[in-house]
């Protein structure tokens, strides 16, 4: 009878895990830039991973022709960098994302700057879960510092949800200095590592710890 307990908790979790391993669709709609002068567009590698939660990483230091860069060691003085994907759950056990970690790294210096704006709408409702934006300043500018960066930025969704598009926009420049030269904005990596509800991971804890108690008590 306690053989039969544990298999029965074994598939109870081995259900709850897969509901939680699995369901999640990423398509990405554009990974790209444009850097000036010449208009030269640039693909960027875009990495997903779904299991067990979305991960969206755009690679934009790793670019086709060219790496999100302007200013020292190239021709180009401003650019751009577009990113846009869906998210979409096909397991209704998933339930709702409320919200990521958006993580942001790079290199500015001198005039160098990165202007970033960020929006994540609902594609059942067409609410604006989430609008924001912020820039990366090299020293010519008041509170700006030469150097890399890498920050992790976390965000909540205005509401949960399953089904959503995010887009993303970074524009760079060297604020009217020639190039090549001193001044640099160059763009490393963009990601996104998303976060569920809080009952979705309670429901993998119980169904686990549920397995535990019912191991011990067959070894006594």
């Amino acid at each position: 009878m306690q053989l039969k307990n544990v298999l029965a908790a074994v598939a109870s979790v081995a259900v709850v895990g897969s509901a939680l391993a699995s369901g999640w669709t990423v398509n990405i709609l554009n990974s790209s830039g444009v850097l000036n002068p010449g208009a030269v567009v640039t693909n960027i590698p875009a990495v997903v991973i779904t299991n067990p939660l979305p991960q969206v990483t755009f690679q934009t230091a790793a670019g086709n022709p060219n790496p999100i860069i302007v200013g020292d060691g190239t021709s180009f003085t401003n650019g751009t960098f577009t990113g846009v994907y869906e998210v979409q759950s096909t397991n209704p056990a998933k339930g709702n994302l409320t919200g990521f970690n958006f993580v942001v790294s790079g290199f500015v210096q001198g005039t160098g700057q990165i202007i970033w704006f960020k929006k994540v709408v609902d594609r059942n409702t067409s609410e604006v879960l989430y609008n924001g934006n912020g820039v990366f300043s090299g020293s010519a500018y008041t509170g700006g510092s030469d150097g890399s960066f890498a920050v992790n930025i976390p965000v909540t969704l205005s509401t949960p949800s399953n089904n959503f598009t995010v887009f993303e926009t970074f524009i760079l420049h060297i604020g009217g200095a020639s190039a090549p030269g001193f001044d640099t904005a160059a763009l490393v990596l963009v990601e996104q590592d998303w976060v569920p509800e809080p009952a979705s991971m309670l429901a993998l804890g119980t169904g686990l710890a549920g397995l535990l108690a019912l191991r011990r008590r067959n070894r006594n």
